[in-house]
């Protein structure tokens, strides 16, 4: 039998001493081509040989290094599992590392039960996991990865590389834009999807170490002292749940092609024009005809999810005529006298400005300044969001309500004051048009003008939709990735030109690692000679840095190179 050794741990001696000593570049690039081989046997079919190279991924350094990189640097680090343990120092962050090698008898730790409130009033449980379970999960996530994306749908878009709910709404588009196409929409919904997979399903068919799999499904919860068991579903909050969905919903869009192709033939299933666009546990179904959905899809869709154990919410699931229009992802699509728009979904509209006028209300007597830094990353997160469709109206007419919010919030500071004193103290006259705006005083003692962000000056600009059989783990398709990577990154840093220049002259690497800025990454905008002894905001003084890594360039007091200048 053939033994596949590890790409870096051939020999010990070659690993680093201590964490800060890690080359991620490196790291990364074994990984990867570990991922490469998993991909390819899967595209084979050689399921042996899957499996001894995600046995050989998981066993790696560079393996274990980034699943501890990647729990100790996302939302989640600061949130603690049932042992109130969290890594939050490079020396916690390397013993983990070796921990990660004693997979033999590993046991994992029951959830903490936590609930967060959902857009309906009700409550979503999240289980979460210890920092160990979760790097467990990390781990083996990266060998689960190249499995899953290699034998998704093309037309599946959620919690996959490259992928978003973007991408979604661009494929509805393109199925039920033109005068031929689609006119009825099944709009399906799974009724507590992640609370009722099957167990044994789920164990039988992902491809991954099924002991451990078994293991982390069965771990049971905690939830105010008392311990219940886990008898069905994968629990929200989990790094691996996301992919375990996805693979459960996996065939939904294929075998159901297959199907149709078989009992009407394929040129007669072609002309009922049926396409299965899906978002996570959110999916459409699109259809020539009411009945067609009704009576070929619809059962067929729920006998799917019943070997699952899933099934169809009764109240959420309705056929719809794209005239009268339907919801899917924070959006309305429908049809206006033959033309498609894509805009806002009212719901949407009223969950962002009950946000907003949440955020106001709440610091009535807070600085300005302070007011504008909370109420900015809330308005360009959601214009950001609907940037690709038709959404200058509503952001007009938001725009008016806030600025209304906002004259309420002056008002009540200054009961005394006239609405004109009012008026003058907080709105500046700037560039022809008044802002809410007010002065800050920067570390090095320079001012600074924070303005609020309208949510109109956000430009429109078309998507770029991924391709459906886009599979980030080919290297056919490398060079397609890294340039609708850099592309997105560019659409993303919008107007900013400075931003621009930085990102294109570093080939979009980060300037202390070396490894790609994304939209998931985030990015920091780092003076190489600090301001506070006498650098310039001159671009030749300035690089772009993951935010990770520059907290790591101050801790360690390590330096970058200047960038060089283009034509030298």
């Amino acid at each position: 039998m053939r033994t596949i050794i590890g790409n870096d741990d051939a020999a010990s001696s070659r690993e680093p001493q201590d964490w800060h000593a890690i080359d991620w570049r490196l790291v990364e690039r074994n990984v990867r081509t570990t991922q490469r081989r998993i991909a390819k046997a899967t595209q084979e079919c050689d399921w042996r040989r899957v499996k001894a190279l995600q046995r050989s991924l998981t066993h790696s350094f560079s393996a274990r290094a980034l699943a501890v990189r990647r729990v100790t640097e996302n939302q989640g680090k600061r949130t603690a599992g049932v042992d109130r343990a969290l890594w939050d120092t490079p020396d916690l962050k390397w013993k983990a590392v070796s921990r990660l090698k004693q997979q033999r008898g590993y046991r994992p730790m029951p959830l903490r039960r936590v609930y967060i409130p959902k857009s309906n009033g009700k409550e979503r449980p999240l289980g979460i996991p210890t920092m160990f379970d979760r790097a467990m999960q990390a781990l083996h996530l990266l060998g689960l990865e190249p499995v899953a994306e290699s034998t998704s749908d093309p037309n599946s878009y959620g919690f996959r590389k490259n992928r978003s709910t973007a991408d979604a709404m661009s494929q509805i588009f393109v199925c039920m834009s033109q005068k031929a196409s689609a006119r009825w929409v099944l709009e399906a919904d799974i009724e507590g999807c992640f609370d009722h997979i099957n167990h044994d399903w789920l164990v039988s068919q992902v491809r991954m170490n099924k002991t451990i799999l078994q293991r982390w499904l069965k771990a049971g919860v905690v939830h105010k002292g008392q311990l219940t068991p886990t008898d069905e579903g994968t629990p929200q909050g989990g790094i691996i749940s996301p992919t375990l969905a996805n693979v459960t919903l996996n065939g939904l869009e294929s075998e159901l092609a297959a199907y149709l192709d078989a009992k009407l033939k394929k040129t007669k299933a072609a002309k009922l024009k049926i396409n299965v666009i899906r978002y996570a546990d959110d999916f459409v179904v699109t259809g020539i005809s009411k009945e067609v959905l009704e009576t070929e899809v619809r059962p067929w869709i729920e006998a799917f999810l019943a070997k699952r154990g899933l099934r169809l919410s009764p109240e959420k699931t309705r056929v719809t005529h794209i005239d009268d229009g339907f919801d899917f992802l924070g959006w309305n699509f429908r049809k206006y006298r033959g033309t498609m728009l894509i805009k806002p979904s009212r719901k949407n509209v009223r969950a962002f400005y009950a946000k907003v006028a949440e955020v106001i209300k709440s610091h009535r007597m807070v600085k300005q300044v302070v007011l504008i830094e909370k109420l900015n990353p809330i308005l360009r997160g959601w214009a950001q969001y609907h940037h690709p469709v038709v959404a200058k109206d509503a952001f007009s007419r938001l725009d008016s309500l806030i600025h209304w919010r906002l004259q309420r919030w002056a008002r009540r500071r200054h009961p005394q004051k006239s609405r004109k004193w009012c008026y003058s103290k907080y709105w500046k006259h700037l560039d022809d048009r008044e802002e809410f705006a007010a002065a800050r005083q920067s570390k090095d003692g320079t001012w600074q003008l924070v303005r609020l962000n309208p949510l109109a000056d956000t430009a429109i600009t078309r998507h770029l939709k991924v391709k459906g059989d886009y599979n980030p783990f080919d290297p056919k398709w490398e060079v397609y990735g890294e340039e609708l990577r850099g592309k997105r990154m560019l659409q993303s840093i919008g107007y900013r030109k400075e931003l621009r220049s930085l990102y294109l002259s570093q080939s979009g690497n980060c300037a202390l690692c070396g490894t790609a800025i994304t939209r998931e990454t985030g990015w920091h905008d780092h003076h190489i000679d600090r301001r506070v002894d006498g650098g310039s905001d001159l671009l030749s003084n300035r690089v772009l840095m993951h935010p990770v890594c520059h907290g790591r360039l101050h801790a360690e007091r390590l330096s970058v190179a200047k960038p060089v200048p283009k034509g030298t």
